[in-house]
């Protein structure tokens, strides 16, 4: 029970006025007023009495929670001795739509000594505005029972997929933990983060935690769930993509019995102080479609960056390449596409219009500010799941009856700054040319261009809303979401009243810039499925997913006009095969044969380049492979060092040693056979992207290499056990120009890409 004495004062730093906890604005300033529920992380702690108030500023809720009372004030920052505590949060910010982020520290007196309480925000909770009661969203343990069959495999589809990164962080037990482990409607949310003790968890541990949910899955998906738990048991299933490949086979099948309907509905305005609109729509503004009849609706929202010379250009180029692409991609309604296939044809599209626009440029030879851009974010629903897509500050967020939920991350610097560990992004914000955009559509090759794509599973009424920061810029979304956008969940707003009145806020409340919107509506018919679903789990192979980011496009033939490999059905036709093709196949064979033992012993596997711009000819590139067994590394892969590595230099001065200390960024660029060696190493070559966060220090009187800088090692003394392979998501952050400053240093720079200054 909150105290009804106590107040939230305004963030507004010209008002601060003090007002009633159930108001929503400040009765002052009509200043929206934000209710930042905190989680204190710690067992057993001792914070106060419900009710009181620590450090002048959190009122106790009740053991654990809190509230910000003061919320325009910027919370203390952790003591840089703890920042290795939270370090796994910072550098899982790409996963905060599962994982609470870090607000700031509590230090209490009261225990006699000084101690920090790490605060976290946006946690598992309920808030029960009429009985002003917060509480702890429910166990997953506790929630299992009474889900349908859909949303129990969507649940374990969750804990999969995040089973990757959080292992990466050495964090990975927290999704064995039934006390931290929650629902939040269709959404898995750890309450906080549990450091792994000793070793990590193995994905057998993991069987054995679903076993225990067995008696309680729904007759549906029993037989299927029991399969995969014997199959994790008796390591048959050894790698979490495997996991998600096998739970994505039980979704396709169980949401065939969904009934989806969809309706999008678009609107872009000027603004009330630009002269000229930037901002581009798909559908164009103003229409609204619905599948229903369509058998494909999409949705992109695209923000132009080159003022008067070229934004509005960019982003309608974009727009129309996009779309085209995109059809192209559904052309084949109705056939399955693979969900690694489609995620990697979305990328593929972003990078044709970015070459579009790129060439532009290149051919009006534009250079650094003068470069027109855009930037993109793109909703495509496709059965159960919508695919989103997105380059720059453009923004989706996806909310349901339980919240509003950002599912992007802006490619900015701050964030940069967060993934690589180094600050809060509270603290990140407050530096200079924070919002600065690292990557845009068209200021650079495609080579260099990393759009972010995800898909999410759909289990309920919801809607997805994209906008440009016309309208997004202060938090308008998170204030007006539960007002405006959550009675379309309720049938009490209609999807083109709705659109109207954000652009009116976004005009009334930011008015800076040009602002448009898409809104897509998604409305499910779930119904428990008639038959069970067979367990026909084979031995897992080799399969899309199952390979490193980005290399599942070296397994299809891509171009600008064909993005999806459609395999035609096979017809049988009987024919006499002459004998010299017979002596023909023998032979091939016989060579094939030979090559394949001859592979066995060679310590390199040459495949397909992983991306290539479709103006480039294509290079092949080198997948670093280990007689060990260990998961190959591929050219373009980007590292984190755990330790410190040893380093020959590339570049001047060459041969001598370096060092790459802990938490460097390096990316893998090619592999070479030693020159005249009879062994089987080689070199591997890296491109140094960011120095570790103790380079700064005085840890070691050895040289450390600079950001840009090429370095090798010998692939004899490249040992899997001193780094961790990064996900394309946190990789993406760190990427600049070809050399690269590091996140320290970008953060003194006006922007990482040089993009025009109204992007600044």
């Amino acid at each position: 029970m909150e105290n009804d004495a106590a107040t939230l004062y305004c963030p507004n730093e010209n008002c601060q006025s003090p007002n009633p906890l159930a108001h929503n604005f400040c009765q002052q300033c009509r200043t929206p007023l934000p209710k930042r529920y905190l989680w204190a992380v710690g067992d057993a702690l001792s914070l106060g009495t419900t009710g009181e108030i620590l450090a002048e500023r959190y009122l106790v809720i009740s053991q654990s929670i809190l509230l910000d009372t003061k919320p325009g004030l910027v919370p203390q920052t952790p003591h840089s001795e703890n920042l290795q505590i939270i370090r796994p949060y910072l550098r899982l910010i790409s996963y905060r739509l599962h994982l609470p982020q870090v607000y700031g520290v509590l230090k209490l007196t009261n225990t006699g000594s000084k101690q920090e309480v790490l605060l976290l925000e946006k946690p598992p909770l309920l808030e029960d505005g009429s009985a002003k009661e917060v509480h702890l969203c429910s166990e997953l343990t506790s929630a299992w029972g009474d889900a349908p069959s859909m949303r129990q495999l969507n649940w374990l589809w969750q804990i999969a997929y995040l089973w990757q990164p959080l292992a990466s962080e050495g964090v990975v037990s927290s999704l064995l933990n039934p006390q931290l482990l929650r629902v939040e409607g269709s959404l898995v949310r750890l309450l906080e983060l549990r450091e792994d003790l000793h070793s990590a968890p193995k994905l057998a541990q993991l069987g054995e935690f679903w076993q225990q949910l067995l008696p309680m899955a729904q007759p549906a998906i029993a037989e299927f769930m029991s399969t995969i738990c014997t199959f994790l048991g008796q390591g048959k299933i050894n790698s979490c993509e495997q996991l998600v490949t096998i739970l994505d086979k039980g979704l396709a099948e169980i949401g065939q019995s969904q009934i989806s309907k969809i309706k999008i509905t678009t609107k872009s305005d000027t603004g009330p102080s630009r002269q000229r609109n930037e901002d581009a729509c798909y559908p164009r503004s103003g229409t609204t479609i619905t599948k229903p009849p369509q058998p494909a609706p999409l949705a992109i929202v695209c923000d132009g960056i080159g003022g008067h010379e070229g934004g509005n250009v960019a982003s309608n180029l974009a727009i129309e390449t996009i779309q085209q692409q995109v059809q192209q991609i559904t052309k084949i309604s109705g056939d399955y596409i693979h969900p690694a296939t489609l995620l990697e044809d979305l990328e593929q599209a972003a990078a044709v219009a970015n070459d579009k626009i790129s060439q532009i440029n290149d051919s009006e030879h534009r250079q650094g500010r003068q470069r027109m851009g855009t930037t993109l974010v793109m909703a495509l629903p496709v059965a159960h799941e919508m695919y989103v897509a997105h380059v720059g500050d453009s923004r989706a967020y996806w909310i349901t009856r339980h919240g509003c939920y950002q599912v992007t991350l802006d490619d900015d610097v701050a964030s940069r700054e967060v993934r690589l560990g180094y600050a809060t992004y509270r603290d990140a914000v407050q530096q200079g040319a924070s919002g600065s955009l690292i990557q845009a559509l068209g200021m650079s090759p495609s080579s260099s261009l990393h759009p972010t794509t995800q898909r999410f599973i759909l289990d309920e009424d919801c809607v997805f809303l994209l906008c440009s920061d016309g309208l997004s810029d202060f938090d308008r979304v998170e204030q007006y979401w539960d007002t405006e956008i959550l009675p379309i969940l309720t049938l009490q707003s209609d999807l083109v009243d709705v659109a109207e009145k954000l652009v009116e806020i976004a005009n009334n409340l930011n008015g800076h810039d040009n602002v448009t919107i898409a809104l897509v509506h998604y409305q499910v018919n779930c119904s428990e499925p008639k038959s069970t679903l067979k367990a026909s789990l084979a031995e897992p192979s080799s399969t899309v997913s199952d390979l490193p980011p980005r290399t599942a496009q070296s397994t299809r033939n891509l171009s600008s006009n064909q993005t999806t490999q459609v395999i035609p059905r096979k017809t049988s036709k009987s024919f006499m095969v002459p004998l010299q093709l017979l002596v023909l196949a023998l032979v091939v064979l016989a060579g094939g044969s030979l090559g394949y033992f001859l592979r066995q012993w060679w310590p390199f596997e040459k495949t397909l380049p992983t991306s290539a711009s479709p103006s480039t000819t294509p290079q092949p590139s080198v997948t670093i492979t280990r007689n060990q067994g260990i998961s190959p590394v591929p050219q373009g892969q980007f590292i984190q060092t755990k330790s410190e590595i040893h380093l020959s230099r590339v570049t001047p001065p060459p041969g001598n040693d370096a060092i790459a200390l802990p938490g460097s960024v390096l990316q893998i660029i090619s592999t070479e056979p030693i020159p005249k060696s009879t062994s089987e190493d080689a070199w591997v070559h890296l491109r140094v992207c960011s120095v570790g966060p103790k380079a700064a220090s005085a840890i070691s009187n050895k040289p450390s290499p600079k950001p840009g800088e090429e370095v090798k090692i010998l692939f004899s003394k490249f040992q899997s056990s001193q780094y961790s392979r990064l996900p394309k998501g946190d990789a993406r952050q760190c990427l600049g120009n070809n050399t690269l400053p590091s996140a320290k240093e970008s953060l003194n720079q006006p922007t990482a890409k040089s993009l025009p200054e109204d992007r600044i």
